[in-house]
């Protein structure tokens, strides 16, 4: 069993260009209800994952430097790229073992997927692994999940 198997793949994601603005991605992230979302450079390159706190962090961190409290016209300043965090949901190559895939999932709510050019090609989500939780105790690396299901 691989990856691909619990893929959602890009055009069913919801993403972000890095060189959107923070007015677009905040009501991109709004529209869909996510609260994280992958962003990505206009040539598919993976670039990192947005939050809600991110966005909140950066509207908190804006009024110091404004020396006004920052307003959604203000924020069209800003891009998406500026507010990203190096390290935030990190993720796994679709070559990677099933073992590593879980352990990423453990720590977030989807685990971003690229190929060996490091482009985007989709998530894992944890949901989708929960619920395939008996197929993956079947496998020999992780039979130990056999005491969980």
């Amino acid at each position: 069993m691989n990856i691909a198997y619990f893929l959602t793949p890009k055009n069913d994601v919801a993403y972000l260009y890095d060189d959107f603005t923070f007015r677009q991605g905040l009501e991109k992230m709004r529209r869909h209800g996510y609260s994280a979302i992958p962003v990505i450079a206009r040539d598919g390159t993976y670039r990192g994952t947005v939050s809600e706190g991110d966005f909140l962090w950066r509207i908190l961190d804006a009024e110091p430097l404004m020396g006004v409290p920052p307003t959604m016209k203000s924020t069209e300043k800003l891009l998406v790229e500026d507010i990203l965090r190096s390290g935030a949901y990190p993720p796994v190559r679709i070559t990677a073992s099933m073992e590593h895939l879980l352990t990423c999932a453990m720590n977030q709510n989807f685990v971003p997927v690229v190929d060996d050019l490091d482009k985007f090609i989709g998530i894992v989500t944890r949901k989708n692994l929960m619920c395939r939780l008996p197929e993956l105790a079947e496998l020999p690396a992780l039979s130990h999940l056999k005491k969980i299901v």
